[in-house]
C-alpha cells in the first residue's frame, strides 16, 4: 500500500524537534520497524496512528532507547540519540507515558510525583499548574494511587511525565479502557497542556481523541510510515481514513 507523503516526511529534519530517518528496529528475530521516517514539529501535537500491531509502541520505545534502533537516525533537538540509553534520552528532556501508565499503585499520589521529580523537590508553582489540568490529583493527594479510577491513574501518569519541564512528551494510548465521559475530560486537559506549547507525540486508537487534538498525523502500517500530513485533512476524508486505518479506530467513541 503506497500513499503520497507530505512535506514533513520528505524534509524530515527541517524545523522539527524530533525527526526519524530510516529507523529500523529488530526484536529478536522480528523486524518490527522497517525504515520509519517522520517528524514532530516544535510545539505541535503529532498523532501516530495505525492498526494494532503496526509498530507504534515499538516506535516510542525505540525513541526512548528501550529498544535499540538497528539502523537509521533519531534526531532530537539537533543531536542523534539513536544509540543512547534510556536514562540519557530522558535527561535530554523527553518524557514517556507508557500504555501501562507506569505508576506505583501502593504509593500515594504525592509520593508518585515526588519520585518523578528527579532534579530535587517538586516546584510548587509547577505543581499548582498541573493541578489546573488535573484537579483530581490535588483532591486525592494523600491516597494510594491504586485507589484512583482508570482516568485518574492516566492523569497521574501524565503528571509524572511533566512534573519537571520536558521538551517532548511521548504518550502511548492514554484513552485505552476509559469511558467516553472521561475521554472528554482528557481532551480538555490535553487542550490546556497544548496551549503551553508542549510538544507531544501521541499513539492513539480513539479517532475522535486524535482528531480533537492532533495538528499533524503519521500513519504506520507493518512497521513503515505510509502517510503523513495535517490531521485536519485526514479527519475530513472518511475514504482516506478507511484506506489507511480500516476499522481499527472507532470514530464513534
Amino acid at each position: 500500500m503506497r500513499h503520497a507523503h507530505s512535506g514533513p516526511l520528505k524534509q524530515a529534519g527541517e524545523g522539527a524537534l524530533l525527526a526519524l530517518t530510516g529507523v529500523n528496529t529488530h526484536i529478536g528475530h522480528y523486524h518490527i520497524l522497517q525504515g520509519v521516517d517522520f517528524a514532530v514539529a516544535q510545539g505541535g501535537f503529532t498523532m501516530l496512528l495505525g492498526r494494532n500491531g503496526a509498530g507504534k509502541t515499538t516506535c516510542l520505545r525505540t525513541i526512548m532507547g528501550m529498544w535499540r534502533a538497528s539502523a537509521g537516525r533519531i534526531i532530537f533537538d539537533g543531536a542523534d540519540i539513536a544509540g543512547e540509553e534510556t536514562p540519557a534520552v530522558a535527561r535530554r528532556g523527553i518524557g514517556y507515558v507508557p500504555e501501562a501508565m507506569g505508576i506505583f499503585a501502593g504509593l500515594s499520589v504525592a509520593e508518585n510525583l515526588t519520585l518523578a521529580a528527579r532534579d530535587g523537590p517538586i516546584d510548587t508553582s509547577r505543581l499548582e499548574w498541573i493541578f489546573g489540568f488535573f484537579p483530581a490529583l490535588k483532591k486525592f493527594w494523600n491516597l494510594p494511587a491504586g485507589n484512583l479510577s482508570g482516568g485518574q491513574k492516566q492523569m497521574l501518569a501524565v503528571a509524572r511525565a511533566i512534573i519537571e519541564p520536558r521538551k517532548l512528551l511521548l504518550i502511548d494510548e492514554p484513552t485505552k479502557g476509559l469511558a467516553p465521559a472521561i475521554i472528554g475530560h482528557m481532551i480538555e486537559a490535553f487542550r490546556e497542556l497544548k496551549r503551553t506549547d508542549t510538544t507531544i507525540l501521541l499513539v492513539e486508537q480513539n479517532f475522535n481523541f486524535a482528531r480533537a487534538l492532533g495538528d499533524t498525523v503519521a500513519v504506520m502500517d507493518s512497521g513503515r510510515i505510509i502517510h503523513t500530513g495535517a490531521m485536519a485533512d485526514l479527519a475530513g476524508d472518511p475514504g482516506l481514513q478507511q484506506q489507511l486505518l480500516g476499522l481499527s479506530l472507532d470514530a464513534h467513541q
